[in-house]
């Protein structure tokens, strides 16, 4: 930033903290001393502060946001939190009112955790709470649902919020709850800001001008770019360099084998997908891409909208091709004995009819072959092959990394060294932390006893190697005590609640299926190690390299890492993953600041932890001797390898478009929303006509007369229930230009007109209403109340229009489409007045309801709201609810009752009883309708006798019953008798 720039971001920076100072309450305004007045400083002033510990990109950063409202994207790892934090703090005041949204739970907390917390307001559960905290100003993390519900009914002063930030910004499209918060904000606020965050630089390219539709759904005008090639992050990042290694460990001959093997089969699948599908963009679907982590992402961005065109083969394929890369994970990252388990499930016939094919290939034989060698020797006894990564890992524990210690630390300062191994998740921590404790040989043992797989006999060489570690394990349990870290078990329960109740459509679940989910109860996402034995020096030779001389350390449920070490002077070990389901990507931050670790093992490869740790090193300006130094264990020209460069490349790809896009991009004035001139925030509902009337009539009759016909202008407004808020149709309905007003109605979803009540339903929310019944009486209450009730199937924008095999059901549902629909016609027969409405996606249906609202009476929220409730109100609107809704739906079905008659009916007639005393003259008048009268006179007192045809039918009965006789009823009779004695 140049002198000119940073005076500019200066004075900006007085100026608005000159206006936070006046916007604060009068009494306060009188009680400001010039000592007051002295402490506002600028943002450099504030950047110099001792206890602001920022990096030069970040203060740039900083300064960028703190300047002009805007959209900061930065790379993954680079970790824009700080910067965060510390705008939070300088807004931190009870003058202030500043919201945060879109924020996860962990990412909460931790903002909390670093604020002060008489800034920092809980949100409350009711709403006169609420209001009351509102206007104690500070700090609030709040739902987007509750927000945009407190801002449509004003119980938070919207026009003293300071500024709003929001995270996760790449999510904000303009149908989503937090696109609506932020309307609603500027609609009424033109002086607060926005500030938004995000760390996702590739999911910018999906769609067409997704940055530019982010900018606008969030009222900003400036695109902050931070990716890590900028010059600015280099050069933070560049002097304190830490020293890494690459041990690049080589593959055993059976795996690199059915890597190539795997691969093949991936080739010939990919090829034949797009052989079948011609017409189909199948650009992103490549060898290269099946092996990312992000592979079921790519397939659903691109065959999700079409998935219901696609032929049986081409659905068998795309399953197989996430199976395949199952089995390349598992191949490459776990043990042979659970490598082997998981392919042979692929070997049975079950699977083999059922799949596109690829199991009949030789390259696929080759593989289950391989995989069985791995495990038993050429004898057929059990001996499973370590892991290629095992014996370099052990080698560092126990000899570079002590000798490297007494050549950095020298001999006097002997210091115990704190290792973090990172992995890539809870499974290779388990995996490591059984190896690391009990030996190789017994973990696989122990898999092989876990996953069912035949031991039968076993090798000498296995059977020594097993005894060694257990005699190992026996020594070293006497030697110390243990502690181990269980927060993140709690952490993975949580999680797999959340999975289970969420339902997953017929693509997602193909493609996030867990192949092993009974045993994730097993694995952790930390572990504490502690090294037992004396550490070998260079000259012991007779150490046996398979005994295990760790151990976990397990005692305190409320694990501090700081304890741990001061309480154990021996080397530490924390094995420990990329990121946690509890604290995200920033548990390896916190584990860092905790642990101060002297090496680092990179037992996998992560693009965002290996920028962490350079993060993590730069803050702590350490000289080169008392850097980390890191090591990375990976396979070379493998698929580790190529994933690992794939990550970089998409990465870099995703910032280069995004620069390129800013360089182009057309940027309105009135983006910010700040001016009259943001006509996306206004709408007029007047016609061409219309509006051509009144300004002739503003000419003619004065100014006066104008002004009067613009107030008489009402905007049309739409009553939705509290619980629609979910969805995304209410925020539509707002960007039309309709009013929306949240009411909590036990009829009905939206209130069109005081006639018109509309019940939505999505495609899976049809299944089970109509499956359950809970559709039937909704629209026995909306039929009861309302003159046109209006039943809304609603389809998703990304799914086809129209129900076609399978489809339209759910997971969860055994019926046919054939079911669903004969429901959806007996609906209909039993409730003549129901109309049906199909909406192919919640922009269509906002459209529709603007249409059918123009010209109709706007409806009333007390009304609504009374309907169907015990207190309602009696009177026009409420006449029958003093009626039992039995008595008056059996009247309905009566000939000559229909609604315009049953309520003076209901009013006059007594009861049944009467009723059936009153002569048909007396039905007339009550009826108005001497027809009317005498249908129902008749129905009541007539004897109806059976129609000629009944007659015809009830003779042919009594005749074929003379020719079968009366001792045919007897013999069915007295069969049926044995039948049920037969029973008991």
């Amino acid at each position: 930033m140049s002198d000119n720039e940073e005076e500019k971001a200066a004075g900006e920076v007085e100026k608005t903290e000159a206006t936070e100072a006046t916007a604060l309450p009068e009494s306060n305004n009188e009680t400001l001393t010039d000592e007051d007045l002295a402490n506002l400083v600028t943002a450099e002033e504030y950047l110099l502060r001792k206890d602001v510990v920022l990096l030069e990109y970040e203060k740039q950063m900083f300064l960028d946001l703190i300047h002009q409202d805007g959209l900061l994207v930065c790379a993954k790892g680079l970790s824009y939190e700080r910067v965060l934090i510390n705008i939070l703090k300088v807004y931190s005041d009870a003058g202030n009112l500043l919201l945060v949204v879109n924020s996860s739970d962990c990412e909460e907390q931790y903002y909390k955790s670093q604020l002060e917390a008489k800034y920092v307001h809980e949100v409350a559960n009711t709403a006169t709470e609420r209001e009351r905290v509102y206007l104690e100003g500070g700090i609030q993390f709040i739902s987007t649902r509750i927000l945009v519900v407190d801002l449509l009914k004003q119980r938070i002063p919207i026009e003293l919020i300071t500024g709003i930030i929001v995270l996760r910004a790449h999510n904000i499209i303009e149908s989503c709850q937090e696109a609506f918060a932020l309307r609603l904000y500027r609609q009424r606020n033109k002086t607060g800001f926005i500030k938004a965050f995000s760390s996702s630089p590739e999911s910018f390219t999906i769609g067409y001008a997704h940055i530019e539709r982010t900018m606008r759904n969030l009222f900003v005008k400036q695109l902050y770019i931070w990716p890590r090639f900028h010059a600015t992050v280099r050069a933070a990042l560049h002097p304190w360099q830490t020293q890494t290694i690459e041990l690049h460990v080589p593959l055993t001959t059976r795996i690199s084998s059915i890597q190539t093997h795997i691969l093949d089969i991936m080739n010939f699948l990919v090829r034949e997908i797009k052989r079948i599908n011609r017409t189909v963009d199948m650009e992103a679907i490549t060898v290269e891409n099946c092996v990312t982590k992000k592979f079921h992402k790519i397939l659903q961005a691109q065959l999700d909208c079409i998935w219901h065109q696609l032929n049986s083969q081409t659905k068998l394929i795309v399953a197989d091709l996430k199976i395949l890369r199952s089995l390349m994970i598992s191949t490459m990252y776990h043990d042979a004995v659970s490598a082997y388990a998981l392919i042979k499930r692929y070997r049975g016939t079950e699977y083999a009819i059922s799949n596109s094919g690829w199991t009949l290939l030789d390259a696929a034989e080759q593989i289950f072959m391989l995989s069985k060698q791995r495990v038993y020797n050429g004898q057929n006894e059990f001996e499973p092959e370590p892991c290629p990564k095992w014996q370099p890992l052990t080698e560092l524990l126990t000899t570079e990394i002590p000798e490297d210690m007494r050549r950095r630390r020298g001999a006097d300062h002997l210091e115990p060294p704190k290792v973090l191994i990172l992995c890539q998740d809870a499974r290779t921590c388990y995996q490591l932390k059984q190896y690391l404790t009990q030996g190789g040989a017994r973990f696989l043992l122990q898999q092989a006893l876990r996953h069912e797989v035949q031991v039968g006999k076993v090798s000498e060489q296995f059977t020594r190697d097993s005894q060694s570690a257990a005699m190992a394990e026996t020594e070293t349990q006497t030697k110390t005590k243990t502690k181990i870290k269980t927060e993140a078990k709690q952490a993975t329960d949580e999680s797999k609640l959340e999975d289970t109740s969420t339902q997953l459509d017929e693509l997602t679940q193909l493609l996030l299926s867990n192949d092993d989910a009974e045993a994730q109860h097993l694995f952790e996402e930390s572990y504490m190690l502690t090294m037992t034995q004396a550490l070998p020096s260079a000259a012991a030779a007779d150490v046996d390299p398979n005994a295990s001389i760790f151990e976990i350390i397990p005692e305190l449920e409320q694990f501090d890492v700081s304890a741990a070490l001061a309480a154990h002077r021996q080397p530490c070990i924390c094995l420990q993953t990329f990121k946690t389901e509890r604290e995200g990507a920033m548990a390896l931050e916190h584990m860092l600041e905790q642990m101060q670790p002297h090496y680092v093992i990179m037992y996998n490869t992560n693009v965002t932890a290996i920028r962490q740790l350079e993060v993590f090193e730069a803050r702590r300006r350490h000289l080169p001797a008392d850097r980390m130094k890191i090591y990375f264990l990976i396979h070379a020209r493998t698929v580790e390898e190529q994933s690992y460069l794939t990550s970089l490349r998409r990465e870099k790809s995703a910032f280069e478009l995004i620069i390129d896009t800013k360089s182009k991009m057309v940027i309105p004035e009135y983006q910010d929303g700040k001016s009259d001139e943001a006509f996306v925030l206004y709408k007029s509902y007047e016609h061409e006509e219309d509006a051509a009337s009144s300004s002739n009539a503003q000419t003619r009759r004065g100014a006066a007369t104008g002004a009067a016909l613009a107030v008489a202008a009402v905007t049309p407004k739409v009553i939705v229930d509290m619980r629609e808020f979910r969805s995304d149709l209410p925020c539509l309905i707002h960007k039309r230009g309709l009013e929306v007003v949240p009411v909590t109605i036990t009829i009905g979803d939206y209130i069109l007109t005081p006639d018109v009540c509309v019940e939505r339903k999505s495609i899976s929310d049809l299944i089970g209403s109509l499956n359950s019944g809970r559709l039937y009486n909704q629209c026995v209450q909306m039929q009861r109340y309302y003159a046109k009730p209006i039943l809304l199937i609603e389809f998703d924008q990304n799914r086809p229009f129209h129900l076609q095999g399978k489809f339209m059901l759910s997971q969860q549902t055994t019926a046919t489409n054939a079911d669903i629909m004969q429901k959806l016609q007996l609906l209909t027969l039993h409730f003549p007045r129901l109309r049906l409405i199909w909406s192919p996606s919640p922009y269509a249906t906002a459209q529709l309801f603007e249409e059918l609202k123009l010209g109709k009476a706007e409806p009333d929220a007390q009304t609504a709201a009374a309907l169907g409730s015990e207190e309602a109100a009696t009177g026009s609107g409420g006449e029958q609810l003093q009626f039992n809704n039995a008595v008056h739906d059996f009247l309905l079905r009566l000939p000559g009752i229909q609604t315009r008659n049953v309520h003076g009916l209901l009013r006059r007639g007594g009861s049944l009883r009467e009723l059936l005393k009153r002569s048909q003259a007396e039905l007339a008048d009550l009826l108005q309708s001497q027809e009317s009268g005498k249908l129902l006179w008749d129905i009541l007192h007539v004897a109806h006798l059976p129609e000629k045809d009944e007659v015809a039918g009830s003779s042919a009965l009594l005749a074929a019953s003379k020719q079968f006789g009366s001792g045919s009823h007897n013999r069915f009779r007295k069969a049926a008798g044995e039948a049920r004695r037969g029973r008991r």
